[in-house]
């Protein structure tokens, strides 16, 4: 697992020690994260957002902490994270990220509909539509893990 960690420039957390009972698992699990993270063409301001809203929606605070400072290093404002739970009605989302926003939300509830994926589908080229789809299928399930482990975020030294 150290190997996979340092090939990514990850760091250890507690979720990745939880996962290390299986080293099996926690090589695909950081592999497939941070490959999707690293290798992807989508900007990371957007996946961050869908992040963040997919954290919210589960009450996931151990990935708010963490993909709270990732999106603020992607360039997403202060003002966008605030929005995020009113987001239909915000001014602070473009077209796309309403419908990756849309589609996180779906995701979540378990019915993508018809109309996020036709709007997916004139707004992103294919390749892109997956890694948006994998991007939000990775984050219904991390909070569901991480609440079963139950890792919860740490204290943070002042």
């Amino acid at each position: 697992m150290a190997k996979a960690l340092d090939s990514f420039g990850a760091e250890p957390s507690d979720l990745y020690r939880a996962l290390a009972n299986n080293e099996v698992v926690a090589d695909l699990w950081i592999r497939f994260a941070w490959g999707l993270r690293q290798g992807s063409s989508t900007p990371r301001a957007l996946r961050e957002l869908m992040i963040l809203r997919a954290a919210q929606l589960q009450k996931a605070q151990y990935v708010s902490r963490d993909h709270t400072d990732m999106a603020l290093a992607a360039e997403v404002s202060e003002e966008q994270i605030a929005a995020l739970t009113s987001w239909q009605s915000s001014d602070q989302f473009d077209e796309p990220t309403r419908v990756c926003l849309a589609l996180i939300e779906e995701m979540v509830t378990g019915q993508v509909s018809d109309e996020t994926l036709d709007l997916l589908a004139r707004l992103f080229s294919a390749e892109e539509r997956i890694e948006l789809i994998v991007t939000a299928g990775l984050y219904c399930m991390v909070p569901r893990v991480l609440d079963a482990l139950r890792l919860a975020p740490q204290e943070t030294a002042e």
